[in-house]
């Protein structure tokens, strides 16, 4: 039998109806395994652990978790084969994934994402950036109960049925392109999207966006966004992802 361990080192059954949100790690570093389980428990988490790919699907099918924190190094199934059989099966197509890659390497930031990753830190990285990345994906993972097409993330929110965006309240005076972008960033936060996915998503709209023109064009969203101007972030040799 699987068990989880919460914050106060009490076991559950896994399997058994909890509003606590099981996070599964998979990491075969004992240091890095203890350190990132050590965190979640204190942060109020229910967590399991596996050292392999294959410890790891064993436990996602006895109950499903509802993130996984997936390092890409693994025996056996590499975390960007599991990440890839995750995203193939219909169950668990949906379950949302940071990977743990090594700090500096783009290769394996953008494997990652190809692979189906919702977002990645680098080795080596603080517990605090990583519990707010679990926090802000299980967020977005676990719905807000808004109505369908509209999204609401931190005092911003895109309603793509009215083609409108407010920061606070305030509407903002976006070009097609501009809220083309902002709609994109916002319906995956803490997705990293390249430049050629962001001419991708938008083609086919009337909308003149070609790669030289995607870092003009984030400019000027981010200057018409205030405060909020902060969450539109560039990911260096990559592209641009919305943070929260």
């Amino acid at each position: 039998m699987i068990e989880a361990v919460n914050a106060a080192g009490d076991h559950g059954t896994l399997g058994t109806d909890t509003e606590d949100k099981l996070v599964l790690v998979v990491e075969d570093e004992e240091d890095i395994q203890q350190m990132v389980c050590y965190n979640l428990l204190r942060n109020g988490y229910l967590v399991a652990s596996a050292t392999s790919g294959e410890d790891a699907l064993g436990l996602i099918e006895k109950r499903r978790p509802d993130l996984v924190v997936l390092d890409i190094m693994l025996p056996g199934i590499s975390g960007l084969d599991l990440c890839r059989m995750l995203r193939k099966d219909k169950e668990n197509s949906g379950l949302p994934v940071i990977l743990l890659t090594a700090r500096g390497e783009d290769n394996d930031v953008v494997a990652g994402l190809d692979a189906g990753a919702d977002d990645y830190v680098g080795k080596p990285f603080s517990p605090t950036v990583l519990m707010a990345r679990v926090a802000a994906l299980l967020r977005r993972s676990g719905g807000r109960g808004e109505a369908a097409g509209v999204i609401n993330i931190e005092g911003l929110l895109v309603d793509s049925n009215r083609h409108l965006a407010e920061v606070d309240g305030e509407e903002l005076d976006l070009t097609p392109t501009e809220f083309a972008l902002l709609l994109l960033f916002a319906s995956r936060p803490g997705w990293v999207f390249s430049r050629d996915q962001i001419i991708e998503a938008v083609r086919g709209h009337g909308y003149a966006v070609t790669s030289r023109s995607v870092d003009v064009q984030i400019f000027g969203l981010r200057k018409k966004m205030g405060r909020a101007s902060r969450m539109v972030e560039t990911v260096r040799g990559i592209g641009y992802r919305l943070v929260v």
